[in-house]
């Protein structure tokens, strides 16, 4: 594999000098005018049904129907900062949706946790969409060095809305990240995550996605320094007619750092569509990388699709491990006849074979209202379907 290429400032964008040969972004701007109008075709939008985006990849946002709820402990700072006053710490976007968003965006929902901070009470951002109006929005969590704390995005209500998120952690920082998606039916939602790790910076990352019509989560981590670690969990369950796409990229740029992605989810009812594509680089100077990727996708029902995309590119050899693996299954009848075969009832046997499905992922996620949350609703969906 050939290394990165050389890229140039322009216009605020950076944009390569020659085509690129490796999975990072082709184009990261501010300037929405730098990206083309997507038409469908593109291969980060291809499973994307643009049509039911509401007019997200078009612009024209307004802030009617947005709001933010912020909480969290006395030890950080919960703020409403101007758009124009945090550019420059704010990481630009890297495709159209994102950076028409910001366009539109005129405050930005800041959570700064000071140097050394260490706090147990989670900072919860309840990011709410409502009406016929697209709306965009930033998140920006700034966590100082050798800081640790919990941040939980809860995006509800059954607008359109999309939303970017950047997170940079300072040396030595362990942030835990949770981001649900608990939309009404109605509701869609286009969300970007972009994080950057400095020296020893630790991320766990969680995306638990239950809700809306159309949801698409893209999820990048950077390493900028040496010894960073980054834990991407997410768990779906995906119910007729809904489309939930999870994207990540991860970007390998500094030695012996680590890397563990971890998804999985399940599907029930007509037309019940899940994406997963998870793609991993691995740069010539990043000696001493570990990393591994797993997906895996349990189907219940007739009708539902399951597409799983992993890409794992390595462009030195001086790796301590890289791997990954993803796959698509029917729900085992086998599994369940062996537990009505001891006398359990075959619609908790189906239960139980779901949750233990997301055991896993439901044990490592680490904050207990969210892994609350991911049982409840595995648990009702799996009642409509008795």
């Amino acid at each position: 594999m050939t290394g990165a290429t050389k890229a140039t400032n322009v216009d605020d964008a950076v944009v390569p000098d020659v085509p690129p040969t490796d999975l990072s972004p082709s184009l990261s701007s501010f300037d929405a005018e730098l990206f083309e109008p997507l038409t469908g075709r593109e291969e980060s939008w291809r499973f994307t049904p643009l049509r039911r985006l509401r007019g997200l990849e078009l612009g024209n946002h307004g802030q009617t129907g947005l709001s933010y709820l912020m909480t969290g402990p006395a030890t950080v700072a919960l703020s409403k900062d101007a758009a124009e006053q945090v550019r420059d710490r704010v990481i630009a976007p890297s495709d159209r949706v994102a950076a028409l968003a910001w366009q539109a965006v005129r405050e930005v929902a800041h959570v700064a946790i000071p140097a050394n901070a260490v706090s147990e009470e989670p900072v919860h951002v309840t990011i709410t969409a409502t009406g016929d109006a697209t709306c965009a929005g930033h998140v920006l969590i700034e966590a100082g060095a050798n800081s640790a704390t919990t941040v939980v995005l809860d995006h509800l209500g059954d607008g359109a809305y999309a939303g970017d998120v950047t997170v940079r952690l300072a040396q030595g920082a362990q942030l835990r990240l949770a981001s649900l998606q608990q939309q009404e039916p109605e509701g869609v939602l286009v969300s970007n995550i972009n994080a950057e790790l400095e020296a020893d910076a630790q991320l766990k990352a969680v995306a638990i996605t239950l809700g809306g019509d159309v949801v698409r989560c893209n999820t990048a981590v950077r390493f900028a320094g040496r010894g960073g670690e980054a834990v991407l969990l997410g768990a779906f369950f995906t119910a007729a007619g809904q489309h939930q796409e999870h994207r990540l990229f991860v970007d390998h740029a500094q030695p012996d750092c680590r890397s563990d992605v971890a998804y999985k989810g399940a599907l029930a009812g007509d037309k019940a569509h899940s994406v997963w594509v998870g793609d991993v680089l691995i740069r010539a100077n990043a000696t001493g990388t570990s990393t591994y990727e797993l997906n895996r996708n349990l189907v219940l029902t007739d009708g539902a699709r399951a597409d799983s995309v992993p890409n794992l590119e390595i462009e030195t050899g001086e790796v301590a491990g890289a791997g990954h693996a993803a796959a698509t299954g029917r729900f085992d009848e086998e599994q369940l006849f062996y537990l009505q075969s001891r006398g359990i009832p075959r619609g908790e046997a189906r239960r139980l074979v779901v949750l233990g499905f997301f055991a896993d992922v439901a044990r490592r996620i680490g904050i207990e209202a969210v892994a609350d949350a991911l049982v409840a609703t595995v648990e009702e969906r799996l009642s409509e379907y008795e």
